[in-house]
């Protein structure tokens, strides 16, 4: 069932006009067991050139995973009123990231669908940011 996607990447923090990121870009999409999956490749305008992004999204028990290999490497853990820790490493250096999701929304099916996450982030014991991620996935 593996199918061209458009997908759609908003992010946003402490909802702030001006603050929003958004990425479109092509990729694909699948369904394995009882999880879909989006792939993508970052693009240089992301910043994170050379790095192939997966969704992992388990609508079933409302799980979301964010997984990046390649020149930035991460897997960071979704799920309503949970909290994860996470390593985040760049060509830069290693950052731990402390995610506190808040609210996670996931309507998705064979043809496509949405996810809305609101989490607090915290970046080595800093202030945590209100962020919240949209993503949309159109099956072509």
């Amino acid at each position: 069932m593996k199918k061209n996607a458009l997908i759609s990447v908003s992010s946003m923090q402490s909802k702030q006009e001006g603050d929003t990121i958004e990425v479109v870009t092509p990729g694909s999409f699948y369904k394995k067991e009882n999880c879909y999956y989006v792939v993508y490749d970052e693009t240089k305008i992301s910043g994170m050139e050379g790095t192939t992004t997966t969704f992992k999204i388990n609508s079933k028990d409302n799980k979301f995973s964010l997984i990046r290999v390649g020149t930035t490497t991460t897997k960071m853990e979704f799920q309503k009123s949970s909290g994860d820790v996470s390593l985040y490493n760049t060509p830069y250096g290693t950052l731990e990231l402390k995610i506190d999701t808040k609210d996670l929304k996931i309507n998705i099916d064979d043809q496509g669908g949405n996810i809305f996450v609101n989490y607090h982030m915290s970046v080595a014991g800093q202030k945590p940011q209100d962020t919240f991620l949209k993503i949309n996935i159109k099956a072509q």
